[in-house]
């Protein structure tokens, strides 16, 4: 059921839009709004092994991307499946992936310490940052402005169940979202986006 319930929440997520239709090189294969999400005035913890952590916004640095995943360690199917093809998607991009960032939020805190997550997450990039919070309101509040779900129940048998949104998201250095990545997109979604974002920076049609 757990697995099911995932892959249900990735679904939904994946159909709250439409994609845009990749046509030539300069479109995109994730989703875009009309509105896009402004995600840029969020903060949350980046935590680092020897516990300390400052306060991370979401938003990339100057002529980078950042692209946010919402997940967990333990996570059997989703977050395995989605990084991989995120490592792949760097890999295609050469030395153009120096200007990709990783923030990736953990909803399982109690379990997923900074000492769980940093080794997890540079398996899968090298320029990351390991987000989390054990405050319920300040993931909430986080995972509210990205649209996104989770949830973290244990049953009768002391068993822990974790659910949560598969979509990720790409944002720029004004902490828009420009691009969002639903479940399954693939490596070659992920870097037809990054190049044409990047693109978009280099010839100054975004920041």
């Amino acid at each position: 059921m757990k697995k099911i319930s995932q892959l249900l929440l990735a679904l939904v997520a994946s159909t709250a839009i439409l994609p845009a239709c990749a046509t030539d090189s300069s479109s995109l294969m994730g989703m875009t709004r009309d509105q896009p999400l402004v995600v840029g005035s969020i903060s949350l913890p980046d935590v680092s092994e020897n516990g300390v952590s400052q306060n991370f916004f979401f938003k990339a640095e100057e002529g980078h991307l950042l692209t946010v995943f919402f997940g967990y360690t333990m996570c059997p199917d989703i977050c395995p499946t989605s990084l991989s093809d995120f490592r792949s998607a760097l890999r295609r991009l050469g030395d153009r992936a120096q200007k990709i960032d990783l923030a990736f939020v953990t909803v399982d805190p109690q379990r997923d310490t900074a000492e769980k997550l940093i080794p997890f997450l540079g398996s899968y990039a090298t320029n990351f940052h390991a987000i989390r919070t054990s405050d319920a309101s300040q993931l909430s509040l986080a995972q509210d402005a990205f649209l996104v779900r989770s949830s973290v129940t244990t049953d009768d048998s002391g068993h822990i169940q974790v659910t949560h949104t598969g979509t990720g998201f790409i944002v720029n250095s004004d902490g828009i979202v420009v691009s969002e990545l639903p479940f399954g997109i693939g490596p070659d979604g992920m870097e037809n986006d990054f190049n044409v974002l990047l693109n978009k920076i280099e010839t100054g049609e975004m920041k």
